[in-house]
């Protein structure tokens, strides 16, 4: 009997362990003008703070918004919150609109993307100065692309089943965790290949970037690639080249948290050349490859809710791995919050299985494999009979055999999770899934590459869809969050700000030099 097998038993025992999963999900949106143009309004008091605002901040740009739902132990609560944080938005956006895609809309020139301010307050003017380095390390094009981040926890019952000779003094939920990662970066290009939805962009994102890609015109101002699935996630999109050398092992934690504090550590000549504080003005947060562990890009992150001030690499010291950030999704094109009932059964069911999984450490060799896999998928991954290579021996499948291996054993979990939620939704989604990989023209990919075709530009799709969604989401009712709730929390978030700026002490050049302390004592050690 295979390991999975054997743990699948073991949690056929305990099925309903999987009514305890944890999700969370942050949605990032561009807000549009009526006329289909980047927003130029400052992001709107009624909405609250950015800054500490619990369900509503902003990412990059002040119309980049991001909607963050709290955690939830049910689909049908996550997707309301989901909608209710949208409902609100939208209504309180005026004639504006949320752009359906990750790519973004038209932009004349990177100067039209205001950066997100976050007020005068020191913690307040570090977020903004962090992003003023990116803008000036990597543009601002590149930062406006939006995703859908899918935040995932199984429940602590779970870890002994996985690891059942586990000792006492072992922290085998961390374990556990970096066990499901190295299957997820094995596996996970199911992920952009079933749901990418970047196979186009408008042709102002890359007017001033040199890229050897062989894109395709449709219509005025629109390029693809025929195959492609998710040029976000592609080099031309949300990646750093600076980091491509960092090596970060997820063969343990402390492995991990080596590899990431030696990349905020690691000097970078590129960024050198820009300066810190040039002429009394600061153009980033210091010249390290990574600013701050947030600048490190990656489709899955370990994770765990920090403590005020503290480091992200910090609180996993403190605690391990509380749970896991999925960063691969785009933006759901056809859906009004960005994204699916579906999608969400999918992610529990694949992540359920990277857990189960057996996962072997992982070497530098691999890793680079499973890089070119995903790239692959990224870049062609509907291209008919696509072949991936497997490991480091060099065995080959094509996606579709490799998926349907992949797939006969979600099937199995879908089981499971249908016996404890009721129904048969997950097995559904199981089946549907599946037929995607026999038919690769009902990805989501597919279906937005043959409408952008339809339409002969993407922003004339985008644009439609926008204002779709905007009168889909204006309508309805408030489920679990009322907008009684929104009012007081944009109220209390204002105040939150306002004592924040009014009890910080002594300058910004002083809580700067303090909070990054630790790369002084390095230099000295």
């Amino acid at each position: 009997m295979s390991t999975f097998s054997q743990r699948l038993n073991r949690l056929a025992a305990q099925p309903q362990l999987l009514c305890q999963i944890g999700r969370g999900v942050e949605r990032e949106a561009l807000r549009l003008t009526e006329r289909g143009e980047l927003s130029q309004l400052p992001h709107g008091q009624t909405l609250g703070s950015a800054l500490t605002h619990k369900w509503i901040t902003t990412d990059f740009a002040e119309p980049l918004l991001e909607m963050i739902t709290p955690v939830s132990h049910s689909v049908d609560t996550l997707l309301e919150q989901l909608r209710d944080i949208h409902h609100f938005t939208v209504n309180e956006i005026g004639d504006e609109h949320l752009w359906p895609m990750s790519m973004p809309c038209f932009v004349g020139h990177q100067d039209d993307i205001q950066l997100a301010d976050y007020g005068s307050s020191h913690v307040g003017q570090m977020k903004h100065l962090y992003r003023q380095g990116l803008k000036n390390r990597y543009g601002s094009l590149m930062q406006i692309i939006a995703g859908v981040h899918f935040n995932f926890s199984l429940p602590t019952d779970f870890w002994p089943i996985v690891f059942p000779q586990a000792s006492a003094d072992e922290d085998i939920t961390s374990e556990g965790y970096f066990a499901l990662i190295r299957n997820y970066y094995r596996f996970g290009w199911l992920i952009p290949y079933l749901f990418g939805s970047s196979p186009a962009l408008c042709q102002s994102f890359v007017k001033d970037k040199a890229s050897t890609l062989p894109f395709e015109k449709a219509g005025e101002g629109t390029l693809y690639l025929p195959y492609a699935t998710a040029l976000r996630l592609s080099d031309l999109g949300y990646t750093n080249s600076e980091q491509s050398d960092l090596a970060i092992s997820f063969n343990s934690l402390n492995a991990y948290l080596d590899g990431v504090r030696r990349a905020i550590h690691l000097p970078s000549d590129k960024f050198a050349e820009i300066g810190v504080k040039v002429d009394g003005e600061y153009r980033q947060l210091n010249t390290n490859i990574l600013q701050i562990e947030n600048e490190l890009y990656a489709p899955i992150r370990p994770k765990r809710v920090a403590k005020s001030g503290e480091k992200p690499s910090d609180a996993l010291a403190r605690g391990g791995v509380e749970y896991i950030e999925v960063r691969a999704l785009d933006v759901n094109p056809f859906s009004a919050v960005g994204l699916t009932r579906q999608q969400v059964y999918f992610l529990d069911l694949f992540l359920t299985w990277c857990g189960l999984t057996e996962s072997e450490p992982m070497s530098q060799c691999e890793q680079q494999c499973w890089h070119k896999n995903w790239q692959e998928i990224i870049l062609r991954g509907r291209q008919p009979d696509l072949m991936l290579t497997i490991g480091c021996q060099g065995e080959q499948l094509t996606q579709r055999v490799w998926g349907e291996r992949v797939f006969a054993e979600l099937r199995q979990i879908a089981e499971l999770f249908d016996q404890v939620n009721g129904g048969q939704h997950y097995q559904q989604t199981c089946d549907e899934l599946a037929s995607w990989l026999v038919d690769p023209s009902k990805t989501l990919s597919a279906r937005i590459l043959e409408q952008i075709q339809q339409d002969q530009c993407v922003i004339g799709l985008g644009k439609k869809l926008a204002k779709s969604h905007t009168e889909s989401l204006q309508q309805g009712e408030y489920r679990q969050i009322s907008e009684a709730q929104f009012r007081q929390e944009a109220q209390d978030s204002l105040a939150r700000q306002a004592e924040m700026e009014a009890t910080d002490q002594g300058s910004l050049d002083a809580y700067l030099a303090n909070y990054f302390h630790y790369l002084k004592e390095s230099q000295h050690s």
